[in-house]
């Protein structure tokens, strides 16, 4: 099998003048793109270097620099341009670089030829021995952020460039307009290689002309306008470029006619997004890979495609999926990471990908997610969050979609969706995906987040997906500050009071968000002493629950007897909590009579005696609004930050035996909440629901916060005064 560079120059002779590369307004056919990049590899090989670094945008400079390592027999690392500082400094010291080249000049860099600059290290760190027959070494940030190079060599990169070619062969060249930047190494073997081995055409234009900015962000308007611009036949696509483009489509704004073939990988798509895709005209394929196999292991391709799956292995790989449900790959594997021992049992290993799925009968690779994301319910059903993450994009046209609940009874998400997205399509799009789920993945409820998550913050890979760990960690913060949407999961349709009261009250909500312990929680300044201060004044409120309950019930009219019939329910679920609270309290070492005689916080006592009066002397339904206020809360907040807590303070289980139960039962008392609400139809009790909830909010956010919390060190005040400038 003939190299890269054996391949090029085997075009160079036989069809020398057929373009090859394009960059804005200059063309280079096959014979000019051998030229320039020879001359750049001499430059390389007069500098004596062996190890660089390939920065910048997307341009023909950093594909010729790309090439001519190649030819001087150089190892190149490409650096991803949405790579922090931190993580180049990684990069660089971890590879052992002696030189960084770039497509544009700058300080103290050396021009190579055909607009590729080379900035010398002086100070080049020690090399660290690499796996024979290294040529590229392509970084991922994985789910840690901490970059990791995966070392491959030529023939690895070719072997997969020459099957790509073999089972695109009956879509043949094309115009190819690389969106990805050229770091990633799918866009540089699929989008650079394989066009120019297929004698196809490749167009690089910096991200920013296509509305592409960092690792995550895009401007879809743009990017259909520069593909209306210049017409490429083929694209690779994350599938948040492809939901974008295929929207883009249904709305006229995005010409299709002239696709012959368009890949997306690197997430699990939605057949849904597949179908709507090609039936507006978009030629759209999954398929599937990592970089330990050079990018692509199966494709789904025309002809020879199955919606669901990610295609047929290609040629030069042999895939299984063992007995626990692991997909392992063969046949074509990395020569190992930089800077881990490479000691291998066989000549030919099978590499445990991580990724979890089967193989049909007829062949084709299902991928249902990464074996470490799997979710097991409170039912002991497991689940693959990255499968309902690709519906809800599909379903709700989330931007992101994140889905957690580890351990609990039913699973939630957090999404980003567009801004014009009402709260009533939000639940009624839910329940339509509720409806076509199994019973065990259904979601009752998703929490809509007013901006998007990020690299910088830490929430996502440099490839867009999820940190999921760090998501679970500030999973207090990130549902504080969003807007819950919830879905009837019986698949009865909502009515209007429950949605009105979430809106009525979403202002005064804030106060409990902001509230300073649940930022001292992630930051690891909550005491033992701020925890019992809290789960006495816990006990003081929630001693009065059953004893308002009952109040409430003597006072409602005959026309509320569906909702004194629901107290009975709520009663006897509700009997005896405050005495498990105590039983916490003396888990933490005080005394639990001590702190069943004490006197309650202000906050409380206004609290309590606010709702009595209203029972009494106003409208007995109001009482449903500190219901409102006490679930809700718990649902969103009470287990992410028990467990933050419990982490921390190092205290048993059985100190935490009320938050637990609180987050994980109230959701369904949440849901039977939900339905009781609906079913109120009157306005006055309508408005004492929503103005008593506004009023428990306003005294139950007191109350947190005046939780007595630690002082922020000096260190501490400057991470939080940097992140808000």
């Amino acid at each position: 099998m003939a190299t890269l560079p054996e391949a090029l120059l085997l075009a160079a002779t036989t069809r020398p003048d057929t373009p090859a590369l394009v960059s804005g307004d200059r063309q280079y056919n096959t014979r000019e793109l051998l030229d320039a990049a020879l001359t750049v590899a001499f430059s390389l090989q007069k500098l004596d270097l062996k190890r660089i670094g390939l920065c910048g945008d997307n341009t023909s400079a950093w594909v010729i620099a790309d090439l001519a390592c190649m030819l001087a027999d150089v190892v190149c690392v490409p650096v991803p341009v949405f790579f922090s500082s931190a993580q180049v400094s990684h990069l660089v010291d971890t590879a052992g670089l002696q030189a960084l080249l770039w497509p544009e000049t700058g300080t103290a860099r050396e021009h190579l030829g055909e607009g590729v600059w080379a900035s010398v290290l002086a100070d080049a760190p020690a090399s660290i021995r690499l796996p024979e027959g290294t040529a590229k070494i392509t970084f991922t940030s994985g789910s840690t952020g901490t970059p990791k190079g995966v070392c491959l060599s030529r023939a690895q990169i070719m072997a997969t460039v020459e099957a790509l070619r073999q089972r695109l062969s009956p879509v043949g060249a094309a115009r190819h307009l690389c969106i990805l930047p050229l770091a990633t190494l799918l866009e540089n073997i699929a989008g650079v290689y394989l066009p120019l081995l297929m004698g196809g055409v490749v167009r690089v234009e910096p991200l920013s002309a296509l509305g592409v900015t960092g690792s995550s962000g895009v401007d879809a308007s743009a990017l259909a306008n520069a593909i209306n611009r210049w017409q490429p036949e083929s694209v690779i696509l994350v599938p948040e470029l492809a939901r974008l483009l295929t929207e883009a489509a249904r709305v006229g704004a995005l010409g299709c006619s002239q696709f012959r073939f368009m890949a997306v990988g690197g997430g699990k798509v939605a057949p849904g997004l597949l179908a709507q895709a090609r039936a507006l005209g978009l030629p759209l394929y999954e398929g599937y890979g990592l970089s330990e196999c050079g990018s692509v292991v199966a494709l789904n391709t025309p002809g020879d495609d199955h919606p669901g799956c990610v295609g047929r292995p290609l040629n030069h790989v042999r895939v299984r999926v063992d007995e626990h449900r692991h997909i392992l790959v063969r046949g074509n594997i990395h020569l190992g990471y930089l800077g881990e021992p490479t000691a291998v049992a066989e000549d030919d290993p099978w590499l445990d990908t991580g990724d979890l799925g089967e193989l049909t009968d007829d062949g084709f690779l299902r991928v249902d997610g990464r074996s470490k994301n799997l979710l097991i319910t409170g039912f002991g059903r497991n689940i693959s969050p990255e499968w309902l993450e690709s519906e809800l994009v599909q379903a709700l046209g989330a931007r992101q979609a994140v889905v957690f609940g580890d351990g609990e009874p039913a699973l939630r998400a957090l999404v980003v969706v567009p801004p014009t997205a009402t709260r009533t399509d939000l639940a009624a799009a839910l329940q339509r995906l509720n409806k076509r789920l199994p019973d065990y993945a259904r979601l009752p409820v998703v929490y809509r987040l007013p901006r998007s998550l990020t690299a910088s913050d830490g929430y996502l890979t440099a490839n867009a997906r999820p940190v999921r760990h760090r998501i679970k960690s500030d999973l207090p913060q990130l549902l504080a500050g969003s807007v819950p949407v919830y879905s009837d999961c019986s698949g009865e349709s909502s009515m209007a009071f429950f949605d009105k009261l979430q809106t009525e009250t979403a202002e005064a909500k804030i106060h409990v968000t902001r509230a300073p312990v649940i930022a001292a929680v992630s930051e690891g300044r909550m005491t033992v002493e701020s925890y019992t201060w809290f789960l006495t004044q816990a006990f003081h409120h929630v001693k009065h629950t059953v004893p308002l309950m009952m109040a409430c019930g003597s006072r409602l009219p005959d026309r509320l007897e569906g909702v004194r019939e629901a107290l009975v329910e709520y009663i006897e679920e509700e009997y005896g909590h405050h005495e498990w609270i105590l039983n916490d309290l003396q888990a933490c070492g005080e005394d639990r009579e001590a702190c069943r005689a004490s006197t309650p916080d202000l906050t409380v006592e206004l609290m309590v005696a606010y709702l009595y009066h209203q029972i009494d002397r106003g409208n007995p339904a109001a009482f449903f609004g500190m219901v409102q206020v006490l679930e809700g809360t718990s649902i969103e907040l009470a287990t992410p930050l028990a467990r933050q807590i419990q982490a921390h303070l190092e205290l048993p289980d059985q100190a935490f035996s009320y938050l637990y139960s609180h987050g994980e039962l109230d959701q369904g008392h949440f849901e039977f909440f939900r339905k009781l609400m609906n079913s109120i139809t009157d306005p006055a009790d309508q408005q004492a629901i929503i103005d008593a909830a506004r009023m428990v909010y306003r005294l139950y956010g007191d109350m947190l916060h005046r939780i007595p919390l630690p002082q922020q060190t000096s260190r501490q005040t400057l991470e939080t005064d940097h992140a808000a400038a």
